[in-house]
């Protein structure tokens, strides 16, 4: 099937309250092109050189996710245009953001990525010290960046029933933050859930699934 199909194809299984983020890491900009071209506008990078060369080159309507980790000296460069940040897993790395953010007269919005995998490589944070960060007073001083959400990375396996419990912690999780309102959280977003494993990641209330190998087929490395 064609870029194209796939994304038609993936979008028709999803309810109208999910957003489809097509991965394009290591993609070249003629695949973005032929995604854009089915009226598709969120891509995601995991590394913010290769974002901000597709932000120069293509169109100004796309809304670039930033899902990788992400580098504290690094935020500068793509907080003129990022749409969301997925991966925030450090009070520092928000006051980064929120200055960065403030620089360029924006407000940016980001994940809060909780550690839902049993698996070191995985980046994130505990419920416990993500609520630690959003009790803080530091946290509340910060008024260029809000928290829209959260994000998780189910354990690369194929035990479904696994993955399928990472997700629900996730959802619930979610759930315990989300009455918590103030003027720089308002939690509306819970991403999870990638080529392999969206179709669980919806039955546990996902909001935005990452999908890069089923839409452009396998990674170029």
């Amino acid at each position: 099937m064609s870029i194209k199909e796939n994304i038609k194809s993936i979008k028709s299984e999803l309810p109208e309250s999910v957003t489809l983020v097509a991965v394009s890491k290591t993609k070249p900009n003629e695949d973005i092109m032929k995604a854009y071209d089915t009226g598709h506008r969120d891509f995601g990078e995991n590394k913010i050189q290769d974002m901000v060369d597709k932000y120069e080159s293509l169109p100004k309507d796309i809304n670039w996710h930033m899902i990788g980790h992400v580098q504290s000296n690094k935020v500068k460069y793509m907080a003129p245009f990022v749409k969301l940040i997925h991966g925030v897993d450090s009070l520092k790395l928000l006051k980064e953001i929120n200055k960065q953010a403030k620089n360029n007269d924006r407000t940016i919005d980001c994940l809060l990525q909780i550690k839902i995998a049993e698996e070191d490589s995985k980046f994130g944070i505990s419920a416990k010290e993500a609520e630690e960060i959003i009790n803080s007073d530091k946290f509340k001083e910060l008024k260029n960046i809000n928290v829209v959400g959260l994000m998780g990375m189910a354990t690369y396996t194929t035990d479904e029933h696994k993955i399928d419990e990472e997700f629900k912690r996730l959802q619930k999780i979610f759930h315990q933050f989300e009455d918590k309102k103030a003027p720089n959280i308002n939690l509306t977003t819970i991403s999870s859930g990638m080529s392999g494993d969206y179709k669980i990641a919806l039955k546990n209330g996902t909001t935005m699934i990452r999908v890069g190998s089923s839409i452009f087929g396998n990674r170029n490395y």
